[in-house]
């Protein structure tokens, strides 16, 4: 039998995705657990091959993640008979990689010139302000706004340390305190959770983790100036001067914050995010983009490997929501961890989805049904779930969309990264779980 042409196979999709609310029309079905093998294949690819052969990886990675992303495809549409579900995981990734494929874009047509070298304490205030900027415009187009700069500011000296400590602080943490900090807190604020809530009840453990990591930051980051030959460190100690290019992309950043916040018509939200991607590519001066080395290599890479991470993740996702409750999970403390430990390697936002689904159904049986019920009842569970699903997308490249993006950029400009298990190793394990553990020692234990 013929398929029909391109054009007509997206205009169907488009119309059948039009008529259906995917957020709550979604029927799952308990999938074979064995079909969870091809997300952890392709998470071991993802982490394995660029170290053990980096070259053919390079070339394979998009085969790779749509090979075993149509696998699982197969087994939905075949085998579960469930396509819908995975409609639902398309129109979850069309919305993902219009955001970040239009913030990279319109971010990365604003030039933040600094003449001068950052000193460790000019560093600090740089990764706060990035903190606090990533609550207005999501934790992606802070990350996308700031990370060149970042890397220029400190190019005489820069080591892993400094790419790390971005990712922990700009690309998750800092987004706590707002629905358009991180893409969880926005699916529970479209779900019903009060928009301030979050900022009121998350401030103390963001304002404590951003604290603790900055402090950490400043004394690696101290030690390192002293070690630089004196030439640097009389260049840092310099006068900085900034200079910002291309400021009119701030109306097209403006009109991407605005799109996030519309539900209906179905995708207009998404075009509106691709009109102010266009429109900012063709009015940016090329001399803008050739000071921050804009290309699209980056976005390649993201789309191409989180079309497979959002296909092959349902099982995963959909095993997780129908035995939550028999896994065993009660306590504030237990959400929080086992919220945060699947946020390290799924996608969060759909990973908070079903934990707040568990948290909603273990207090069912005192008339709880909404996420705003939630928050009346016990909102100790909806805070636990909220902040280790910010949190913890910072514990690998993958656990949130700007690592791995802000990873890219970085390797693109020659800047030295950790490999996928030497960041989890040398980073995450002894500086961001025990800051963690902090936090679930004060407020969910």
């Amino acid at each position: 039998m013929s398929l029909p042409s391109c054009p007509q196979n997206a205009l169907t999709i488009a119309l059948v995705l039009s008529k259906i609310d995917l957020v709550e029309a979604v029927h799952i079905i308990q999938p074979n657990p064995l079909w969870i093998v091809p997300f952890g294949a392709l998470l071991l690819c993802i982490a394995l091959m660029p170290f053990i052969a980096p070259h053919w990886w390079h070339r394979r990675y998009p085969w790779i993640a749509v090979g075993l992303g149509a696998l699982t495809v197969g087994y939905y549409v075949f085998g579960l008979h469930n396509g819908m579900r995975m409609l639902h995981s398309l129109h979850e990734y069309v919305s993902f990689i219009a955001l970040i494929g239009s913030l990279f874009v319109v971010s990365g047509g604003i030039h933040i010139n600094v003449r001068g070298e950052s000193t460790p304490m000019a560093n600090v205030l740089y990764l706060l302000a990035g903190a606090l900027l990533a609550n207005v415009l999501g934790t992606t187009g802070a990350s996308m706004l700031l990370i060149r700069p970042f890397l220029r500011t400190n190019k005489y000296r820069l080591t892993t340390y400094h790419v790390v400590f971005f990712i922990f602080i700009v690309s998750n943490v800092g987004g706590c305190l707002t629905p358009l900090g991180d893409p969880p807190l926005f699916l529970g604020y479209l779900r019903g959770v009060p928009f301030f809530w979050v900022a009121e009840q998350c401030w103390p453990m963001w304002a404590f983790a951003v604290g603790a990591l900055l402090a950490v930051f400043w004394v690696i980051d101290y030690r390192n100036f002293l070690r630089a030959p004196r030439a640097v460190r009389a260049k840092e100690t310099a006068h900085e001067e900034w200079r910002f290019d291309g400021m009119h992309n701030v109306f097209f950043l403006l009109l991407i914050v605005v799109a996030v916040f519309i539900q209906q018509p179905p995708f207009v939200r998404e075009a509106l995010m691709v009109v102010a991607a266009v429109g900012s590519y063709f009015t940016t001066k090329k001399p803008v983009h050739e000071a921050n080395d804009f290309n699209f290599a980056p976005l390649k890479e993201v789309a191409f490997l989180f079309v497979g991470i959002f296909a092959t993740m349902v099982p995963a996702l959909d095993w997780l929501e129908l035995n939550a409750r028999q896994v065993g999970i009660q306590t504030a403390g237990q959400f929080y961890w086992g919220s945060g430990a699947l946020s390290a390697v799924l996608d969060n936002a759909p990973t908070y989805l079903c934990f707040l689904s568990a948290a909603i159904g273990l207090f069912g049986d005192s008339g709880v049904t909404t996420p705003a019920q939630l928050v009346a009842a016990n909102h100790l569970y909806l805070v636990a779930i909220s902040v280790a699903s910010v949190f913890f997308g910072a514990c690998t490249y993958i656990g949130n969309g700007p690592n791995f993006m802000v990873k890219s950029i970085a390797d693109h400009v020659k800047a030295r990264t950790p490999s996928f298990f030497g960041y989890v190793f040398c980073y995450v394990v002894p500086i961001l779980l025990p800051v963690y553990a902090v936090v679930w020692w004060i407020w969910f234990k």
